[in-house]
């Protein structure tokens, strides 16, 4: 079973963007978005992905995601109520990779910086970038911002 162990946090500031080695545009929806289940289709570049998520329980919750035909996915996205729009741009940092998520329409400007860790324990050095951390938050949730945008809050 794939456990996802993941820390969000709000940025302070733009310097993380000196930073990014990497960046690609992504459109998500959610099939489910029960707190139980949530049930995500995912377009990046050209691929497509669904994935299965558990009850958050912390900072851990199970994970399993499959790349599925990239024709598939965008049949399914357009099954879903509510989408997404973000970049997520990459910063290797102190032994980590940072994925900051830079939304676009209705969630802008919301960006977040998550952080995937391989036990919940472990000890990981945080940017001076990353400011107030809102793992606990279930707002800052994908899913729960496909049905709340951030410009509603």
């Amino acid at each position: 079973m794939a456990i996802e162990i993941e820390r969000k946090f709000l940025l302070s500031n733009e310097d993380w963007r000196k930073e990014v080695h990497q960046s690609s545009r992504i459109a998500q929806g959610y099939l489910s978005s029960d707190p139980d289940r949530v049930v995500r289709v995912r377009l990046r570049a050209e691929q497509g992905f669904i994935t299965i998520k558990g009850k958050t329980a912390g900072i851990e919750r199970i994970e399993f995601e499959y790349e599925i035909p990239f024709a598939d996915a965008e049949a399914l996205l357009a099954l879903c109520p509510n989408t997404l729009d973000k970049t997520r741009h990459l910063i290797d940092f102190a032994g980590y990779i940072w994925e900051i998520d830079e939304f676009h329409g209705e969630n802008a400007p919301l960006i977040i910086a998550e952080l995937e860790l391989p036990a919940s324990d472990a000890s990981y050095t945080k940017p001076v970038w990353a400011d107030e951390e809102v793992s606990d938050d279930p707002r800052y949730f994908n899913s729960y911002l496909s049905e709340h945008p951030y410009s509603s809050w």
